[in-house]
């Protein structure tokens, strides 16, 4: 894939900044010129929809009843630090990708994204 400039920064850069936190992957796709580019929008929409089942996951999760034993307490907690540590070693993986100018396709959310993107 051939690296075009959209303003100082490359689309690779631009596809793996999306991956810091869900504000930039909206920015890229709400604001011009970042969104003109298939690229960063597959980008964006990766990391937006897996920002959002991670914290559909917690949300989940702190809608369980409040809990009787130190035991249930500790194992929704590591519950929890099982979906923060996935959510953000995946997001990791995928801004290096990123960099590379390579498109990682998470199951389910990949091809999601990928339509959304040629839209």
């Amino acid at each position: 894939m051939p690296e075009q400039k959209i303003s100082s920064l490359t689309e690779n850069s631009l596809g793996a900044i999306a991956y810091i936190s869900v504000v930039p992957a909206i920015f890229f796709l709400a604001i011009s010129p970042y969104n003109k580019s298939a690229y960063v929008r597959y980008h964006a929409w990766q990391s937006t929809t897996l920002s959002a089942v991670a914290f559909i996951l917690c949300l989940v999760l702190s809608l369980i009843p409040a809990l009787h034993t130190y035991f249930e307490f500790i194992a929704l907690l590591s519950l929890y630090a099982v979906i923060l540590l996935a959510w953000i070693l995946v997001s990791i993986w995928c801004a290096v990708f990123a960099l590379n100018g390579k498109r990682t396709k998470l199951p389910l959310l990949g091809a999601w994204a990928e339509k959304q993107s040629k839209k």
